[in-house]
């Protein structure tokens, strides 16, 4: 059996890397947990995504849209975390840069510096602004 790369791109497999905090373990930092929510959107864990944003910012589940239109799947191409930041003894900043294309179409670059914050010992991602 085949061990399957984290969608991450740490270079681990995903059960030694994003797939423990999917399955419930804490993240460490908030660098870990933005990686974890990109491997969460790949693998479409709506559940997941949701309860790692911060209560005071998060969608209603039926808004989080993670299916494909007809004939426009999104495939991730890749995650690149640019720098991460503690901004506060339970805040940081992550700016990432993950790459995507749509169906046929060329590929795109989505660009974020996102802000976390830590509630009794978990991270969540609270907003971000697009680079």
């Amino acid at each position: 059996m085949a061990v399957q790369a984290c969608p991450c791109g740490s270079g681990l497999a995903y059960r030694q890397c994003c797939g423990r905090w999917h399955d419930g373990e804490p993240a460490p930092d908030a660098a870990m947990l933005m990686r974890s929510r990109y491997s969460a959107y790949v693998l479409k864990l709506r559940d997941y995504l949701l309860a790692t944003w911060h209560p005071a910012t998060r969608p209603p589940a039926d808004e989080l849209g993670l299916e494909d239109a007809p004939g426009a799947r999104t495939a991730w191409l890749g995650l690149e975390v640019k720098s991460h930041r503690p901004t506060g003894a339970d805040t940081a900043e992550v700016e990432f840069v993950a790459r995507f294309r749509v169906g046929g179409g060329r590929a795109q670059r989505l660009a974020e510096r996102s802000r976390f914050e830590r509630i009794d010992g978990r991270w969540y991602y609270r907003d971000g602004d697009l680079g």
